[in-house]
């Protein structure tokens, strides 16, 4: 076999290991390991003038970190912190190995609940937002509380008494929250805060005949070019949705609700990236009627699409209570209180809802306080929350496969999926659960 020439020694807290730079190249060039050694990691070492290198840290760790970058495999010993562990792996720029072997690519088919985390207060939770990086956010009344992928909590971010409408997380570091405007105190909107510390960096105004006006934001969301929307309600003329730089917080254009509808109470907003176009919803009970339109920001005289159910006859079954956007289909897709789920053609202006029942899988009675059904789609794959259990559907005709149910906490009353994970928030306890899917077996 010849002699190997790429070995390399280090002593990790007086305690000598031995590896390759073929293993070491498993870090990746973001890494210590990538910063420590030349681009194209050929060391071409003499094995008899094999240099040591000193590294001042957890020698236990390092071992673990080390087999790790060697198998695929994180096996933690009993007697090592894991969190001692995850400080290290953050020292060695290697938090994303622990984080992929711990759990694996997400789908939803195959999801496992991981644990749950006890709510701070019972009760009146308003968002659950799940971070870039496997962490979430949890907005609850006026105080939001943000916690890592370790499930670590940061400080938690107190709007002092301003109720919190909607969270999104700019990048791991950084989130949005909006709030509602307190009368007399000229307060409200939306900042940016520091994800670790919770401190403002700053606020998002609106500007109306150039004045700048208090308002209250609702529901948020971000485009893959640094834009920020949300849906603002103002004292004056300021209903509809604004957009913000990300980047320096400044106001860049404003989409004025037309007469007779309904964009500044709007329930949910999602970026198209595919059409660059914006998708509002504004729902029942929020308003007595749906109003659900595309909005082009390259032409503002009027909406791309539109439908709602002003006018037609409703029945309580046939209440949207939550709409998103298929790009790839070029259809809505709604849900009801039941759990229905309904498509609407994007080529189609004004189309009605094609609703269909093989998904409903409530039977009898309602619960006294029920919390209506959120979408989510993911991958390829429909997600739909139904009292305590998640829905998935799949494939071209949304084939129910899957639920995902735990009964602790009360109904879900939200969902969000990122980082690889599912978070659910209940209701009554304002418990959350993580969902995970199991590492792939190494062959």
């Amino acid at each position: 076999m010849g002699i190997q020439k790429d070995r390399v020694k280090f002593n990790v807290g007086g305690r000598i290991f031995e590896t390759t730079a073929t293993t070491l190249a498993n870090a990746g060039r973001n890494s210590l390991f990538g910063a420590m050694f030349d681009d194209d990691w050929n060391l071409n070492s003499d094995v008899t003038t094999i240099t040591e290198h000193f590294i001042d840290r957890n020698s236990d760790c390092f071992s673990v970190l080390l087999d790790l970058l060697r198998t695929g495999e994180l096996y933690v010993p009993q007697n090592l912190p894991e969190k001692l562990l995850y400080r290290e792996a953050l020292f060695y720029g290697l938090l994303d190995h622990v984080r992929s072997a711990k759990w694996g690519p997400f789908d939803g088919n195959m999801l496992c609940p991981a644990r749950s985390v006890t709510g701070q207060a019972p009760g009146d939770g308003t968002a659950i937002r799940a971070g870039p990086d496997g962490g979430c956010c949890v907005a609850h009344g006026s105080m939001v509380h943000v916690y890592d992928w370790m499930m670590e909590e940061h400080p938690p971010i107190n709007l002092d008494y301003q109720r919190v409408n909607d969270a999104g997380w700019v990048d791991s570091e950084n989130i949005v929250l909006s709030a509602c405007e307190r009368l007399g105190k000229g307060d409200g909107g939306m900042g940016l805060f520091s994800a670790s510390t919770g401190e403002l960096r700053y606020k998002f105004h609106v500007k109306h005949e150039n004045q700048i006006k208090s308002y209250t934001a609702g529901a948020l969301s971000f485009s893959s070019d640094y834009k920020l929307f949300s849906s603002c309600k103002g004292r004056s003329n300021e209903y509809g949705i604004g957009v913000w730089d990300q980047v320096t917080g400044k106001q860049i254009d404003f989409f004025y609700e037309p007469p007779g509808w309904s964009l500044g109470d709007a329930d949910k907003l999602q970026w198209l990236h595919g059409t660059n176009c914006l998708l509002v919803a504004t729902l029942f009970p929020r308003k007595d009627n749906c109003y659900i339109s595309l909005l082009d920001f390259r032409d503002k005289s009027n909406m791309v699409w539109s439908w709602s159910d002003v006018g037609a006859p409703i029945t309580d079954e046939r209440r949207v209570r939550d709409a998103i956007a298929m790009e790839e289909t070029s259809s809505i897709c709604v849900v009801n209180e039941y759990e229905d789920l309904g498509f609407m053609d994007l080529r189609r202006s004004a189309g009605s809802v094609r609703w269909s029942s093989r998904s409903r899988l409530m039977k009898g009675k309602m619960p006294d306080e029920p919390c209506y059904p959120k979408l989510a789609l993911h991958e390829g794959q429909l997600f739909s929350s139904m009292n305590d259990c998640i829905s998935v559907f799949c494939g071209p005709d949304w084939v129910l496969t899957s639920r995902l149910r735990r009964s602790y906490g009360g109904s879900i009353c939200d969902f969000s999926i990122g980082g690889d994970r599912l978070f659910a928030l209940h209701s009554e306890e304002n418990v959350f659960d993580i969902w995970e899917t199991s590492p792939p077996p190494i062959i």
